[in-house]
């Protein structure tokens, strides 16, 4: 087993490497002076099972070509098998038609993976999870829950509400809810153009109880804010959110700053920019090496994968 980080995440790939005690692999990558993308494999791979670890984060464009081409780099090398692990799977929001003459991104994606050469898909808490059938190969899509809930568990003791921010996420906020034994409760939000969103309405009894957003990510934090405000205003004590891809892009840090959200806890599917953990000290990253790692290992043993979410 190899595995090889793209440059989109390498703290994480070394992180991944230290837990299942494995040298990372060696691997060149540069770029053009016009922007073309070069890789290198440095070492003898054939017939051995590879693994690629690289996030579609942002550049999101620079970091899937430079997948798609390590991808082809690993076939034309005679790798065995060779597995895409992509933490943060990039365009995963343009699942669907929701307007006419629209493309499905997140399938266009996947085929350009397929093509490449991956035999096998590994991500985690794929925006919709329909996703893993865009694929004609193998799909595993992780969830963040077990570290997530460790947090929550470890910060608070009850008088707890889990809040999905919208209808999209009650299936996920549920689960955390059961597993809590606490209550929950939805924000019913209208979204009238992308990236804009408003809060509209709450489903639930959040007075006077510490609220926890759950949700699978945070871009520009219009979603996340605003469900706060709301909650504020119903009568929460405190509110935390708790996400797993720190997108943050646009004014998502300022907004941060200026909402009534106490903290917010991501994991690092998503390196921390430096501008994100310098100026806003209510964001926590937690690592997913453990998991991602621990995954990694059953599926080049071909041991069950399901049963660490059981």
């Amino acid at each position: 087993m190899k595995l090889f980080g793209g440059t989109s995440n390498p703290t994480l790939t070394i992180e991944v490497c230290d837990y299942l005690g494995i040298e990372p692999g060696k691997i060149t990558a540069k770029t053009f002076s016009d922007g073309e993308i070069q890789v290198e494999i440095g070492e003898n791979i054939r017939g051995q099972d590879a693994f690629i670890l690289q996030s579609t984060c942002p550049p999101v464009n620079d970091n899937l070509m430079q997948l798609l081409i390590i991808t082809d780099a690993l076939r034309r090398a005679s790798a065995r098998t060779i597995t895409a692990v992509i933490p943060y799977y990039g365009y995963g929001r343009q699942d669907r038609k929701v307007r006419p003459r629209v493309p499905i991104s997140a399938k266009l994606v996947a085929d350009l993976i397929t093509v490449a050469g991956a035999h096998r898909v590994v991500s985690m808490d794929l925006h919709a999870g329909q996703i893993q059938g865009y694929f004609n190969i193998p799909v595993d899509n992780i969830f963040a829950a077990p570290i997530l809930l460790n947090h929550i568990k470890s910060s608070f003791q009850d008088n707890l509400v889990i809040v999905s921010p919208d209808a999209g996420g009650v299936e996920r906020a549920r689960a955390f809810a059961k597993r809590l034994d606490a209550s929950l409760a939805i924000i019913d939000k209208r979204r009238e153009a992308p990236n804009v969103a408003e809060a509209m309405n709450i489903i639930g009894e959040v007075e006077n109880r510490i609220a926890i957003i759950l949700d699978d990510m945070v871009d520009t934090a219009g979603t996340l804010t605003q469900a706060a405000l709301a909650l504020k205003l119903r009568g929460a004590s405190t509110i935390h959110a708790c996400c797993t891809h720190a997108v943050l892009s646009g004014p998502a840090i300022e907004r941060l700053e200026d909402s009534v959200i106490n903290s917010l806890v991501v994991t690092n599917t998503i390196p921390l920019n430096e501008r994100a953990a310098e100026k806003c000290k209510k964001i926590t990253s937690l690592s997913i090496a453990e998991l991602l790692g621990e995954t990694i290992k059953r599926i080049n043993t071909s041991h069950s994968v399901s049963t660490l979410f059981v």
